[in-house]
């Protein structure tokens, strides 16, 4: 089982730099940050920039992998984002994992003035998304050559440039791909592009909103639907031809209704349970001082030690 930590962007530098580095110092093997520009209850809270963010992150860490959780089309071009994190990856020496996800209908997916995609619709724009990342992050030879051309429904380029190089050679790496889906489409492209495969769960089964009385009985049902989707991936990667193993699990722990960092005993259930469904990774929240995920960081130093 590998431990991951997500640092919502909303210090400053100065502030967050210490988390960042301590994440690394707890011995946590992913630290990931969100990729909105906005996101739900903190809306009107402050809230950094994704790529500048993780940059800086990736300037002062050695050996923690960095990554988004997750990106989605929403507000982004493949284009220049690829060139985004291929720089990202560039300066943390190849330690950056892309999150992708299809986009939710919150304020991310309005407030460029889009209008109001259908389920359907934000699918084909997502497929669109992960074929042009894909392509385009797997560059082109290096040399005279008419760069990367494509002409989709959602997104269109023109020879576009994603030459690097690294030393003396040009880059060949192309970034993990962790994707999240929970319907058959999207663990469709688990299957076709992913090397890891993102879930916070069964949408709708339980969320920061749930009432205390209800909490314990939509716990319970998250976990399985938690399960059902594990098994759901398990027949759509299998009849892609692809074996199941070979991908990745990531399952956010604090998606069920219940803040995994509240104790040491939460910590501990939540892992032992995921580790049951077959999950690889399992990621938690840095503590916050009030609201979601609000906790006490030295929660942090007791499971630093559990994990070394």
């Amino acid at each position: 089982m590998r431990f991951g930590i997500i640092i919502l962007p909303q210090d400053p530098w100065s502030i967050a730099r210490r988390k960042w580095l301590g994440a690394e110092q707890y011995g946590f093997d992913y630290a990931f940050t969100y990729d909105h520009l906005s996101w739900r209850s903190l809306a009107d809270e402050p809230w950094n920039a994704t790529i500048p963010t993780l940059t800086a992150a990736a300037a002062v860490t050695e050996r923690i992998m960095l990554g988004t959780f997750v990106s989605s089309p929403n507000f982004r071009h493949p284009v220049p984002f690829a060139k985004d994190v291929a720089t990202v990856d560039d300066v943390a020496g190849g330690r950056f994992l892309l999150g992708i996800g299809s986009g939710g209908t919150g304020f991310d997916a309005s407030v460029l003035g889009q209008p109001e995609s259908t389920p359907r619709q934000r699918h084909e724009r997502f497929d669109e998304f992960v074929t042009d990342l894909d392509l385009l992050l797997r560059g082109e030879e290096p040399g005279p050559t008419d760069g990367i051309s494509f002409a989709g429904e959602w997104y269109t380029a023109n020879s576009a440039r994603m030459v690097t190089y690294a030393g003396s050679g040009p880059t060949r790496h192309r970034v993990p791909f962790l994707i999240a889906a929970n319907g058959p489409k999207g663990l469709g492209l688990v299957s076709r592009f992913g090397q890891g495969w993102v879930t916070t769960g069964q949408d709708g089964v339980a969320g920061e909103r749930w009432w205390a009385s209800v909490r314990d009985l939509t716990h319970r049902l998250w976990w399985a639907s938690v399960r059902d989707l594990t098994h759901r991936l398990d027949d759509i990667v299998s009849g892609g031809g692809r074996d199941p193993r070979a991908i990745d699990r990531y399952l956010s722990l604090d998606s069920g209704g219940i803040y995994s960092l509240q104790s040491m005993n939460a910590f501990e259930d939540a892992v032992g349970r995921a580790a049951e469904l077959g999950f690889t990774d399992v990621i938690s929240h840095w503590p916050r001082e009030r609201g979601i995920y609000a906790g006490d960081e030295s929660i942090l130093d007791t499971v630093a030690a559990a994990l070394k």
